[in-house]
């Protein structure tokens, strides 16, 4: 057999391992995002059926802890949803502009930063309801919680103008093209070392600040239901609420913490392994996160929880209209 023969046959053979690799490849992306497609779709149907219940009864309206779960259920189901949508544009290899990427991650970002917030103003309100029960009605009242809630939102869109300001700056100054070299995501976004170094100042004190916030609240609940004026079966509720409001925001620090364990990880590991680890991730620490409000308040709470469970059950069960 000539040389020439015996190139061809070996870059016949390259070429056919390529598109085998490739072929797999595609395969399994396709399987991976339809596995992971099905839960967050249901989850985001949960949430969705949450937030209505939330709004079908009066009680839920003028409650304050209703009003402030709302709120964080309402963030929560915009970030699962564009987590998602970000996730299927990753998926499909479709590039972006630096503006549409922006707009997609800032929203994410919005509803990111909300969460935490809105989990200390809710560990604040149980702190009070247990340990000044007497002042409860006037100190947590409906006008109070709209200024807290107005002051969670306004802080988090200070932070995200503060982002995109930083990424116009930059852009109008370094970029020749406002396409994207890679998918969209937060990391690609992370142009600059000042814009890097403002992310991680402002993530770090968000977390450390609800961390001492709602830690300091457990302790308080602890503390207070050792006395002998309190409510034992109301501390032991609110201090089972703030365990998982920790652990809820235990979450959220590994969520902010992935991306430089999947830098660290990308140096040692193939692409492909890297791939699935994301896989993993996104469903462990970012769609998993999202739906603990759902669950536990939709199971552990007594006034949502019949109600909850009669408006999913109207999907599932042949009801009237005028029953639903």
């Amino acid at each position: 057999m000539s040389y020439a023969n015996q190139s061809e046959t070996v870059s016949i053979i390259i070429v056919n391992i390529t598109a085998e690799q490739q072929y797999r490849g595609l395969l399994e992306r396709v399987v991976f995002s339809t596995l992971l497609a099905m839960p967050c779709c249901v989850f985001l149907c949960i949430n969705g059926t949450m937030l209505f219940t939330l709004r079908s009864k009066p009680v839920f309206c003028e409650t304050s802890r209703y009003i402030l779960l709302y709120n964080l259920l309402f963030a929560d189901t915009v970030q699962l949803a564009l987590c998602q949508l970000l996730y299927i544009i990753g998926v499909c290899r479709i590039i972006l502009t630096y503006p549409v990427c922006g707009v997609l991650v800032m929203l994410a970002r919005l509803s990111n930063d909300i969460s935490p917030l809105t989990l200390v103003v809710m560990s604040l309100e149980r702190y009070v309801a247990v340990c000044y029960p007497l002042r409860h009605a006037t100190i947590i009242t409906i006008r109070n919680t709209g200024l807290a809630i107005c002051v969670v939102w306004i802080f988090s869109l200070l932070n995200v103008l503060i982002r995109v300001l930083l990424l116009i700056n930059f852009l109008f100054k370094n970029m020749e093209s406002l396409l994207m070299k890679d998918i969209c995501s937060d990391i690609f976004l992370l142009l600059d070392p000042i814009t890097d170094q403002y992310d991680k100042a402002f993530t770090y004190l968000v977390l450390t600040s609800a961390t001492v916030a709602i830690t300091s609240s457990y302790i308080g609940v602890i503390v207070a239901a050792r006395s002998a004026s309190t409510d034992k079966a109301s501390a032991h509720k609110a201090r089972n609420t703030l365990l998982l409001h920790l652990v809820q925001l235990g979450l959220s620090l590994i969520s902010t913490m992935h991306n430089l364990f999947i830098q660290s990880l990308s140096t040692i590991l193939p692409r492909l392994a890297i791939t699935r680890i994301k896989n993993v991730f996104y469903v462990f620490i970012f769609v998993l996160p999202r739906c603990l409000s759902s669950l536990i308040y939709g199971l552990r709470d007594q006034t949502i929880r019949p109600v909850l469970m009669y408006h999913l059950s109207c999907g599932l069960k042949l009801h009237s209209p005028n029953q639903c």
